[in-house]
């Protein structure tokens, strides 16, 4: 039994809390005031030591880079027995055929006097393995060379100069060398991975049934080039073909793929893309979908074939990937149109802009055009290259890659997207 009363504040004690509570906020506030003129101080100190000192201010800047989850990226652990033809496998493509250039390398290359070759052999195996399932970007490496470098003694500057950063690609924006696609993968898809132009590109777009979507699906014919818009109809009169069916039809008069342009509240929410003649088939989510015409400063196409530009496809599903809108352009670009599409993938999400890239005069405020050796390029004194964007704007994220044309929903599929719980790995 408890006594009575038991659990109730003392009188006057709400009077006391909130001076308490005062005090304490007074004190909160003091400390962090202290605590803000400590940092000023301290930053205006050191400012003053690299103004004496400009390498102090040059080392800061060399460790001054942010920590994204680009440069946080983690590969699954492969080494050179692995099949590459996993599609949900996170490996870096290039990285392991580098790995194993290196490694026949050194198996042929001829012993000096004194070396042993077993021990060559099992170091070189270790710096393939180790260079393969290495989680940071060549960025470190090099960062590492660097530091050995001053720790022999040779003069190195840490910053790069302002030609490296104008002539190197930075690491996002890394272009995809469709060459070093798996054997295994093109074995799997050889109607991708073939390098034989049987059939012209021709491209079929359609959407679904009674969809709005009509002016969206024109501007696609406008972004891919020799494609045509069917509309599909969803009339009583009327046969609702399927995807099979419609895939069936544009296969036997010629077409090399297909586009199904999906809507939610009469905006474009997916797209499918069917490789004719068998597939396989993809399953893209669309977002942020933006026309041309609302592009500030905008331009209008022309029909002039595009160049293609893919970015920062690294791994297996990644190289499928790329095949397969290599193959919804045509080999050749005229370059008259000075028209490029761009597929630049980031964090698996792949953003879509086309624009056309124009010559211009330089302005008296624009600095010289340098080459690798820092000197001005001869031709290009008095021009200047500008890019305007042409539309549509949108972002794709794949979902399902499935085996053949899809029949129904439950059907097998060579990969699917899932919850990934680790935010570091990408799948592309």
């Amino acid at each position: 039994m408890g006594l009575k009363g038991q659990g109730r504040p003392p009188p006057g004690a709400g009077e006391q809390k909130t001076a308490n509570k005062m005090r304490r906020k007074f004190q909160h506030i003091k400390r962090k005031r202290e605590k803000i003129a400590e940092n000023h101080k301290r930053r205006h100190a050191f400012k003053k030591e690299e103004a004496k000192n400009p390498k102090l201010k040059a080392e800061r800047l060399r460790q001054n880079i942010p920590l994204t989850l680009d440069r946080k990226r983690v590969w699954d652990e492969a080494d050179n027995d692995t099949e590459e033809t996993g599609l949900g496998l996170s490996v870096d493509v290039e990285r392991i055929k580098r790995a194993k250039k290196e490694q026949e390398d050194e198996l042929n290359r001829p012993l000096e006097e004194g070396e042993d070759d077993s021990e060559e052999a099992e170091d070189s195996d270790n710096e393939s393995i180790d260079s393969m399932i290495a989680s940071s970007d060549d960025e470190d490496s090099d960062e590492e060379k660097d530091d050995e470098d001053s720790g022999r003694g040779r003069k190195k500057s840490s910053v790069p100069t302002a030609t490296e950063r104008a002539t190197s690609p930075s690491q996002s924006t890394r272009s995809t060398n469709l060459s070093l696609a798996p054997e295994a993968l093109a074995e799997k898809f050889p109607s991708l991975f073939s390098s034989e132009s049987e059939k012209p590109t021709k491209v079929l777009i359609t959407t679904g049934l009674n969809s709005t979507l009509h002016d969206q699906a024109e501007i696609l014919t406008d972004l891919f080039p020799q494609s045509v818009y069917v509309r599909r109809t969803e009339h009583r009169h009327a046969h609702k073909f399927s995807i099979r069916e419609i895939a069936k039809f544009a296969s036997n008069r010629n077409f090399t793929a297909l586009l199904v342009l999906n809507e939610d509240q009469k905006k474009p929410c997916g797209l499918t893309m069917v490789h004719l003649p068998q597939g396989p088939t993809f399953h893209f989510s669309i977002s942020n979908w933006i026309d041309g015409k609302r592009l500030p400063g905008h331009g209008r196409a022309t029909d002039h074939w595009p160049e293609l530009i893919l970015n920062n496809f690294r791994t297996p599903l990644g190289m499928l990937t790329a095949h397969l809108f290599k193959k919804l352009f045509p080999p050749q670009p005229e370059f008259e149109g000075r028209q490029v599409v761009t597929l630049h993938n980031q964090r698996d999400y792949i953003f879509v802009r086309r624009h056309r890239y124009v010559f211009r005069e330089k302005r008296e405020t624009e600095k010289a055009v340098v080459g690798a050796d820092g000197k001005e390029l001869e031709g290009a004194e008095g021009i200047r290259t500008g890019l305007q964007e042409l539309g549509p704007r949108f972002t794709l994220k794949l979902r399902r890659v499935d085996k053949g044309i899809q029949r129904a929903s439950g059907q097998e599929w060579e990969w699917k997207g899932q919850m990934e719980k680790t935010r570091t790995k990408f799948q592309l």
